[in-house]
């Protein structure tokens, strides 16, 4: 497998890889780091010689990682369940609240990203016209996100939208009294052993829960080990096996073919279910039931328009063919 992916690395069919890490029924069969430039959101970081210790941006990957500390803290009563009305959880916005057309959203529109209201990202993440960084920069995230223009009924179509994601955040961080992090620390981190990360936040000091975290590849690929396990970690339960089952059932139709159920991607790869946790920039976790497999793969392709060839290629040329 190493060989292929020198190989891979010699075709320029890997630019930008950063690292990866594959393991299959917990044993490790491939493990990379690479050197490149790297960023912390649009911070500079330099040149950087990955390593095993190395954090790195995970990007939107967060946004499953985030669907993960819902669950955990649904189980628990402390959030809303899918099917309650949204506007509710919001009291400060009764303007917003007395709105007819917005009293139509659940928790689970924020969940599949179909709420219906006005959102582009398909913009780069430098530019505050961008609506992700119109969020983190507007005086009050949660305002900005609600009082968008409606533009269709919720539930009808999936829009990519990190201000669901926020959403999401709050009514964890709302619900438990603890900040993402902390919660995340508790709940994730400390049981499976992830000892370092950070959780960036916006100016307003709101860790993102759409694209903040930092972590070592070796950790990204214990989250996505967990959800291969349906939630169990050496023995101890950390999420519900029913949330993760309900987590990763396809909803919608994302616009580039892969479904879309609970902050996760559905799809397949050389007729193998997968499902998936993407990053700005090649950032991936990929969860290969079947095979009992789990790839993390970080990369430095941020903004290009294709920068989902890298992860891909990895898992398709590099990792799968060795795979029996």
């Amino acid at each position: 497998m190493r060989d292929r992916l020198d190989e891979a690395l010699r075709a320029g069919q890997v630019d930008g890889l950063h690292a990866v890490v594959a393991a299959r029924g917990g044993q490790t069969l491939l493990e990379y780091y690479g050197v490149g430039e790297d960023f912390a959101w649009i911070n500079a970081l330099g040149v950087v010689e990955f390593g095993p210790g190395t954090l790195h941006d995970i990007r939107s990957v967060t946004k499953s990682v985030t669907a993960l500390l819902y669950g955990i803290a649904l189980h628990d009563g402390l959030v809303p369940t899918p099917a309650e009305p949204l506007l509710p959880r919001f009291p400060q916005y009764p303007d917003l609240v007395a709105d007819p057309r917005r009293a139509r959203l659940t928790v689970e529109h924020a969940l599949t990203m179909s709420l219906g209201l006005e959102w582009r990202e398909d913009l780069p993440y430098d530019s505050p016209a961008n609506a992700e960084i119109a969020m983190e920069l507007a005086p009050d995230r949660y305002r900005y996100i609600l009082e968008r223009p409606i533009v269709e009924p919720p539930g009808v179509r999936w829009a990519y939208c990190g201000g669901a994601t926020a959403l999401l955040g709050h009514l964890i961080t709302d619900g438990t009294g603890q900040s993402l992090p902390e919660y995340a620390q508790a709940t994730l981190f400390e049981p499976l052993g992830i000892s370092r990360y950070e959780w960036m936040a916006g100016p307003d000091g709101v860790a993102s829960a759409a694209s903040g975290l930092r972590l070592a590849p070796r950790d990204l690929l214990r989250l996505g080990e967990l959800v291969l396990r349906e939630g169990m970690w050496r023995g101890q339960r950390l999420v519900p096996a029913d949330w993760i089952r309900t987590m990763l059932l396809p909803r919608l139709q994302t616009e580039w073919g892969a479904r879309y159920g609970y902050h996760w991607y559905v799809d397949s790869v050389a007729g193998h279910e997968l499902v998936a946790g993407m990053g700005n920039g090649g950032q991936r976790l990929y969860v290969l039931p079947g095979l009992d497999l789990v790839v993390a793969v970080t990369a430095g392709n941020y903004d290009h328009p294709e920068q989902w060839r890298t992860p891909l290629a990895l898992l398709e040329q590099v990792i799968l063919p060795e795979i029996r």
